[in-house]
C-alpha cells in the first residue's frame, strides 16, 4: 500500500464519509475538516459524520457542514481519521465505515489496530494533521488555505500549544506555511486553547476545589460528575483542558481527570516527564499517546481513582 494507491482509489469514487474518534477533539475536527475540503476541491462528494462536536471549534471553516445523519445511505469509500480502532468510532456511524467498499484511515495512536484496506500510521507525528499535511505534500495535493487553517487548529490542540513532547521540525515548518498563506495562527491559538465560556470555567474551577495529590505531590486527581454538568449547564467539550491543571503544577507527573458519562467514567491521563499513559490506560482497556492517553469504565468513582493511582505510582521514579 502506499499513497499513490489511496489517490488512485479516490479518483475512482465520488462519495465518501469521513469518520473520527467519539468525544471529537481539535485534531479529530481539523483533520476531517482539512479532508472535506480537499475531496471536494478534487470534485469529490465528501460528508463529515460527527456527533457531540465541542463549540469551540464553531470558528473553523466548514463547521456548518459536520452532520450527524448523512444524506447518502450507502458511501462508496469510508475514510477515519485520528482512531486507532473502529471501536472508537459512534457505533451509529460504524455501519457507513462496514459497507463502504474501500476503506482508509489515517491516524498517529501508538496502539493503532491497522483495520482499514489502507493504513497510514505514523505513531511519533505529534497530530493526525500533520501526517494529513505530509500525505497531501507528497501527493502534490495543493492545500487550500480553509483546509490549511483546520490542519494548523489540529496541531495546536494536540501538542497544547507546541509545548507538548513528540513536536517535530516538521511542525513548526507547517505552522510556518499557514502564516505565509496569510492564517492567523495567534487567532487560532486563542479560540481553540484560551476561549473559555463562563460555564467551562465554573467547571474548571469546581475540578480544582477538588483536586488531590498522591505520591508526593507527583500525581493529581480530580472530577466531574453528571450532577455537576446538569448543575452548571455544561455542553459537549466543556471539560476538555480541567485535565491539563494537574499536569502544570510543579513536581507533578500525571494528572488524572475523571468526567462521568451516561454509562461510566472517561478517564484521561496526561504526564509530564517519563511515564508513559498509554500504558497506563492500556491496562484498562484504553490506549493513547504516551504523554496524553485515555479509557473508560464503569467502576465506581472511588474504585477508578485508586485503580489508576496504583498503576501509575508503579511507574513513577
Amino acid at each position: 500500500m502506499t499513497l499513490d494507491d489511496i489517490l488512485k482509489e479516490i479518483k475512482k469514487v465520488q462519495n465518501i464519509c469521513i469518520l473520527a474518534h467519539e468525544g471529537p477533539d481539535g485534531d479529530a475536527i481539523g483533520s476531517s475538516l482539512g479532508l472535506y475540503f480537499i475531496l471536494k476541491e478534487m470534485g469529490k462528494n465528501p460528508e463529515v459524520l460527527m456527533k457531540k462536536v465541542p463549540e469551540t471549534f464553531s470558528f473553523l471553516p466548514g463547521f456548518e457542514t459536520i452532520k450527524e445523519v448523512p444524506t447518502v445511505g450507502k458511501f462508496d469509500m469510508a475514510i477515519v481519521v485520528d482512531c486507532p480502532d473502529i471501536k472508537r468510532v459512534s457505533s451509529d456511524f460504524i455501519p457507513y465505515f462496514e459497507t463502504a467498499e474501500i476503506k482508509v484511515e489515517f491516524d498517529h495512536h501508538m496502539n493503532n489496530s491497522m483495520f482499514a484496506d489502507y493504513n497510514v500510521v505514523n505513531h511519533v507525528s505529534p497530530a493526525c494533521t500533520q501526517i494529513l499535511v505530509a500525505s497531501f505534500d507528497y501527493l502534490e495535493i495543493p492545500l487550500s488555505k480553509d483546509a490549511m487553517t483546520c490542519f494548523l487548529t489540529g496541531i495546536i490542540t494536540d501538542t497544547g500549544g507546541f509545548k507538548n513532547s513528540g513536536i517535530t521540525v516538521e511542525t513548526f515548518e507547517i505552522a510556518g506555511r499557514a502564516l505565509e498563506a496569510g492564517i492567523n495562527l495567534p487567532k487560532i491559538y486563542k479560540q481553540s486553547m484560551l476561549n473559555i465560556s463562563k460555564n467551562k470555567f465554573e467547571a474548571r474551577k469546581l475540578a480544582m476545589d477538588r483536586m488531590e495529590f498522591f505520591a508526593d505531590g507527583k500525581i493529581t486527581f480530580t472530577y466531574i460528575n453528571q450532577q455537576d454538568i446538569q448543575k452548571l449547564d455544561l455542553k459537549d467539550g466543556d471539560h476538555e483542558g480541567i485535565v491539563e491543571i494537574g499536569r502544570n503544577i510543579k513536581n507533578v507527573e500525571v494528572s488524572i481527570f475523571l468526567h462521568e458519562e451516561e454509562k461510566g467514567y472517561k478517564i484521561s491521563l496526561r504526564s509530564n516527564d517519563y511515564v508513559n499513559v498509554a500504558e497506563v490506560c492500556m491496562v484498562f482497556g484504553g490506549g493513547g499517546h504516551i504523554r496524553a492517553a485515555g479509557a473508560n469504565t464503569t467502576m465506581t468513582l472511588e474504585e477508578t481513582k485508586n485503580a489508576f493511582v496504583r498503576e501509575i505510582e508503579k511507574r513513577l521514579k
